[in-house]
């Protein structure tokens, strides 16, 4: 049993990933830039969830709602006054702008909260369930986590598949400037897309704080580097992409934790990235895109 035990606790934390991944991955997709500041977005909800619960006694669930409204709100101030200014620019200043970004969310939370680790109530309750006469045992949080990642990426993908919003992000993000002759707001649609990647970061950085209750202003950032990762595996730009990549990502760290070596399990994860990409550079479902000069 303790085969399926990491492999049920594999796909938990994928699905994490994939959640943080889609954020990565529509931003670039659509925007065509990375948004490295993403991880610490995660951290800014968890501490909005653990001062609901905390300090102002919400329960739980008015805590997720909370970290969602300030994170999407969050997303849209970044855009708007970090990344906005250089849609012309080269991708090498919007990169330096996004790890400025980063440090900023990192040192505010540290003058907010201090450095030193908080104690995070799980926002999912209930005894974990038991199978095969307790021998499988499987926590609620695990069980949400699931459930949430394959809702949202059902959602996501309807949202942006059936809906005229859904429509113009995949008009800019096949070509900016045929999109705003055609009367979109590509300004708008920009924003939109920064809103609901962040709103995701949210919910993300809640059910990572659930499964793992420790937070600190660094809380997100080796989630968002895997996650990023996870985006890259499964093919940047690609909502299914990061479904794929986050739930391989996660498994294989999980293995190579319980087989192989607890301090190597990073390097493993990476390793398998690096090989992925010698063999796929777009990713296990990224499509080469030719383009015209």
């Amino acid at each position: 049993m303790s085969l399926l035990t990491h492999l049920i606790n594999g796909i938990s934390l994928g699905s994490i990933y994939a959640i943080i991944a889609l954020g990565y991955t529509m931003v670039y997709g659509i925007a065509k830039m990375l948004n490295f500041a993403h991880g610490d977005v995660i951290m800014v909800g968890g501490y909005m969830c653990f001062c609901a619960t905390t300090y102002l006694g919400w329960p739980p669930i008015a805590g997720v709602l909370l970290a969602v409204v300030v994170c999407t709100a969050l997303g849209v101030v970044i855009e708007r006054l970090a990344y906005k200014p250089l849609r012309m620019a080269p991708a090498l200043a919007v990169l330096i702008t996004a790890i400025g970004v980063s440090y900023f969310l990192q040192n505010a939370a540290l003058l907010i909260w201090g450095s030193s680790t908080k104690s995070f109530s799980s926002v999912v309750t209930g005894d974990p369930i038991q199978l095969f006469g307790g021998q499988l045992t499987i926590t609620r949080v695990t069980i949400v986590t699931i459930v949430a990642c394959v809702v949202i990426m059902v959602a996501l993908t309807l949202f942006t598949g059936k809906t005229k919003m859904g429509t113009a992000m995949r008009a800019v993000s096949e070509d900016k400037g045929a999109a705003q002759l055609m009367g979109i707001n590509v300004n708008t649609t920009i924003s939109l897309t920064f809103a609901i990647g962040s709103g995701l970061a949210a919910i993300a950085g809640v059910l990572l704080c659930s499964a793992y209750p420790t937070l600190l202003p660094t809380t997100g950032s080796m989630p968002g580097i895997k996650a990023f990762t996870a985006a890259v595996f499964g093919g940047i730009g690609s909502i299914p992409g990061a479904l794929l990549g986050g739930i391989l990502l996660g498994v294989i760290e999980i293995f190579a934790k319980a087989y192989i070596s607890t301090q190597l399990s990073d390097a493993i994860v990476f390793a398998v990235l690096i090989i992925v990409l010698l063999v796929k550079p777009d990713g296990l479902l990224g499509k080469r895109v030719s383009e015209k000069v």
